[in-house]
């Protein structure tokens, strides 16, 4: 049975073919649970939408291609362009509003653009530390997908940026470790957080806060 209705088909079959510049590969990492299982025929009904779209699926957590990412859970996701690296990454199942958040993601990293303020850029290349930022989300938060999309755009504007969307439903232990009692929660290198969806220059500065710059 489709996940994707009939006009959520036709919709995005419309967005893709007008939006789509490059091909995009989808790093699909499984444990073989039902949350992975509902993961791929996500990304199978999108990838059939377009042929700029693939999947390449991985399983964990014996697969090198994890162990060199750092993909350490799963399901999980990382959207890049063929050939190349990217820090876009998704935990759990991209399900309720941040279904959305993988489409744009899929779209920007297909254009190769990032729709951030000049001045944003500007700092982001002057980042020379890693940065490693979780957003932690719910499917039923409407503000969440800010954030994820925030965050995913410094991933795409900087090469020390890695940016995850983690479903919190789908990693409870996770949400524990680091207190998530509100989403958007975002975590900046496992121990500086902020809760909110931030306007972009602010998510920005509370990153750059978190490594001193």
């Amino acid at each position: 049975m489709s996940l994707l209705s009939a006009d959520d088909r036709e919709y995005l079959e419309r967005e893709f073919q007008a939006k789509l510049k490059d091909k995009v590969v989808l790093d699909f990492f499984s444990d073989g649970t039902e949350p992975s299982r509902l993961t791929e025929q996500i990304l199978e009904e999108l990838a059939a939408l377009n042929g700029q779209i693939s999947v390449r699926r991985h399983n964990l957590p014996e697969d090198s291609t994890a162990r060199r990412l750092g993909i350490d859970k799963a399901p999980a996701i990382v959207v890049r362009r063929p050939g190349g690296a990217s820090g876009v990454r998704f935990y759990g199942v991209p399900a309720g509003y941040e279904f959305g958040s993988l489409v744009e993601d899929i779209i920007d990293v297909s254009r190769g653009t990032i729709d951030l303020p000049r001045d944003a850029l500007e700092e982001l290349r002057e980042l020379e530390s890693d940065v490693h930022i979780q957003v932690f989300v719910t499917p039923g938060c409407p503000y969440c997908p800010r954030a994820v999309r925030t965050a995913h755009k410094l991933a795409l504007a900087s090469k020390h940026v890695i940016a995850d969307m983690v479903m919190a439903t789908d990693f409870n232990g996770l949400a524990n470790r680091y207190g998530i009692s509100a989403v958007p929660h975002t975590v900046v290198n496992e121990k500086f957080s902020f809760v909110g969806a931030l306007p972009e220059r602010e998510f920005l500065a509370q990153v750059l806060k978190a490594v001193g710059h």
